[in-house]
């Protein structure tokens, strides 16, 4: 059994670990991925090298995290709002919940999508560990809403199913990052929240028609 001053020394780390991220963030807004090392993460945060390398053994292993960290918070808030609703819940009142919900998550520009974004278009002749996260993030983000279309597209015949259903998650998931985009060039007038508005009435209008094209 853990006593009090394992308790301290394990809050104590977590508290380092949290304020080290955070410097991160925080250097990586103001001067990107490149701009962003650990000696001005030292800086920033306040905590000595070794307590940096402590937690982290070079700046893609700290990036990795912040990209971890920061995808988790993201998931968590829109799963929480996702699992408000019950399986059998009106389609698009579900979908429009859902819309404003990632309208809200993007404003607030989560570190994981735009450093995430960042990486992904530079070209590294070795891949790095915080890209490689990005990318099974992206991967695994697919594959829930792929498995989030099979449920309301029973009605087409199941050998056709799994291509509409990633046809749609694969629609949904570049149109969001578009939209990411283009908030990000222009936050004071991009208008996200009819953004995703439409986003969500093309996805529906899209589903309607693979329907009918299986009743016809």
């Amino acid at each position: 059994m853990a006593g009090p001053k394992t308790d301290r020394r394990q809050q104590h780390g977590e508290v380092s670990r949290k304020r080290i991220l955070d410097a991160a963030v925080e250097i990586a807004a103001e001067r990107g991925y490149e701009g962003t090392s650990m000696s001005l993460v030292r800086q920033r945060s306040g905590l000595p090298n070794s307590s940096i390398y402590w937690h982290f053994k070079d700046k893609d292993d700290l990036f990795a995290a912040v990209i971890e960290r920061s995808y988790q918070l993201w998931r968590e808030r829109l799963m929480a709002v996702w699992n408000q609703w019950p399986a059998d819940a009106d389609r698009r009142a579900k979908a429009r919940a859902m819309a404003r919900a990632m309208t809200a998550s993007l404003q607030d520009r989560p570190e994981f999508l735009r450093l995430g974004l960042m990486l992904t278009l530079e070209n590294r002749p070795v891949e790095t560990k915080a890209r490689e996260r990005f990318v099974a993030i992206r991967a695994e983000v697919l594959d829930f809403a792929r498995t989030e279309f099979r449920t309301v597209l029973d009605e087409i015949p199941e050998d056709r199913r799994e291509e509409v259903a990633d046809r749609l998650a694969t629609l949904t998931l570049a149109a969001s990052d578009g939209l990411f985009v283009a908030y990000h060039l222009a936050p004071g007038t991009f208008d996200l929240a009819a953004g995703f508005a439409e986003l969500g009435d093309t996805l529906e209008s899209s589903i309607d028609r693979w329907i009918a094209r299986t009743r016809a």
